[in-house]
C-alpha cells in the first residue's frame, strides 16, 4: 500500500469550465485576470492553473496546433488556434458527447448565454436533429433566487436542511457568491446566526424569501478545492472503493486516499450517519466501510431495513 496522498481534483470539472471560459476569452482577445476570475467564480490562482493546463493542450505533433493562451502582467491573452477555424468533422457519438458536455457547461457560473459556445451549441443541436439525447444538469430550484439575491446583496430567510443535525432549520443569510463544485451548487454567504461566512448546499435549501434588508457589498473568494471540511471535527469513515466506485473521490471531499491493489481506500468526512447510509446504498457491493467499527455493518443494516419496508 502506498503512502496517503490527496485526492485528485476532478478533471471533468476543469474541462467543463475551460469549455465555457475559452470561447468567451477568444472572443475578447485579452482580459484582466481579476475580471475573468470574478466572472467565472474562481480564485485567481485557480484560474491561472486552469489556463496553464489549456496552454499545454493541442493536436499532435504539438508544433503549431496548441491552444494560444498566455498570461502577462495580470492580463490573459488568447488567440484562435487553427483547429478551431475549420470544421471538426465529428462522428455522431462525438457530437452527442460534445452536446451533453456543453449543456452541463452552460449551467456554470459566468457562462455567456449568447456567446460563442451557446451559438455553437444551437448549431450542433440543429445538426443532430430532434433525436439528440438531452443530458442536462439543472440547477436546484433555489439557485435562481439565490443568484438574484447575490446581485442585490439582499438578505434572505431560508429553511435549510442541516446534514450534521439531520433537521431543517430557519436562518438568515446574505448570499455573496454562487458556485458549482463536483456537480453540486453552493452559495457562500454571511450567516447572521453565527456571524461568520459559511458555505451552504443550494439543493438543501427547502424554502427562501427576501427580507428586504440590503447589506454592504463585499468581495468573496470561492473556497479552495478539496478544503471544504479542513479543520472540522466531523467523524471520518475509511471506505474501500472498487473500480466502479472511484467516482466518490471526485465528487466528495476526502482527507486522504491510499491505493490497495485494484481498490482505493478513501477517508471521507461524514456529516451524518444518514448521509453515509445513503451513499453506501447507492454504492452497493462496490464499497466496504473499514473504520470506525460501528459503521462496518452500516451498509448491511441499511439494505435490510430497506428490504423490510418493501416486504411490509
Amino acid at each position: 500500500m502506498s503512502a496517503a496522498r490527496r485526492g485528485p481534483r476532478p478533471a471533468a470539472d476543469r474541462l467543463r469550465r475551460l469549455l465555457v471560459m475559452l470561447p468567451w476569452l477568444m472572443e475578447r482577445g485579452e482580459v484582466p485576470v481579476a475580471e475573468m476570475a470574478a466572472r467565472f467564480g474562481l480564485a485567481e490562482t485557480e484560474l491561472v492553473r486552469d489556463l496553464e493546463v489549456a496552454a499545454m493542450c493541442g493536436l499532435p505533433p504539438f508544433v503549431d496546433e496548441m491552444i494560444d493562451v498566455y498570461i502577462d502582467e495580470g492580463t490573459v491573452y488568447a488567440g484562435v488556434p487553427r483547429v478551431f477555424t475549420r470544421p471538426l468533422g465529428l462522428t455522431a457519438p462525438e457530437g452527442f458527447a460534445l452536446l451533453a458536455a456543453s449543456r452541463v457547461a452552460m449551467s456554470l457560473p459566468g457562462a455567456d448565454q449568447d456567446g460563442a459556445l451557446a451559438r455553437a451549441l444551437r448549431k450542433l443541436e440543429a445538426a443532430l436533429g430532434d433525436d439528440a439525447v438531452v443530458v442536462d444538469a439543472p440547477a436546484p430550484p433555489a439557485a435562481a433566487g439565490i443568484a438574484a439575491a447575490v446581485e442585490r446583496v439582499e438578505r434572505l430567510r431560508i429553511t435549510y436542511w442541516s446534514a450534521g443535525a439531520d433537521e431543517a432549520r430557519t436562518r438568515e443569510i446574505t448570499p455573496r457568491r454562487v458556485l458549482v463544485d463536483r456537480g453540486l451548487w453552493y452559495v457562500v454567504a454571511d450567516d447572521q446566526v453565527s456571524g461568520e461566512q459559511r458555505t451552504f448546499r443550494i439543493d438543501r435549501i427547502e424554502s427562501w424569501e427576501p427580507t428586504g434588508v440590503i447589506d454592504e457589498p463585499r468581495a468573496v473568494d470561492p473556497p479552495a478545492a478539496d478544503t471544504w471540511f479542513a479543520g472540522s471535527d466531523l467523524p471520518v469513515a475509511r471506505v474501500r472503493l472498487g473500480r466502479d466506485s472511484r467516482w466518490v473521490v471526485e465528487r466528495f471531499p476526502t482527507t486522504a486516499i491510499t491505493e490497495d491493489g485494484d481498490h482505493w481506500v478513501a477517508e471521507l468526512p461524514v456529516t451524518s450517519e444518514r448521509w453515509l447510509r445513503t451513499l453506501l446504498l447507492q454504492l452497493g457491493p462496490g464499497a466496504e466501510v473499514l473504520d470506525p467499527p460501528e459503521w462496518r455493518d452500516l451498509a448491511a443494516r441499511a439494505a435490510a431495513e430497506l428490504l423490510a419496508r418493501y416486504d411490509g
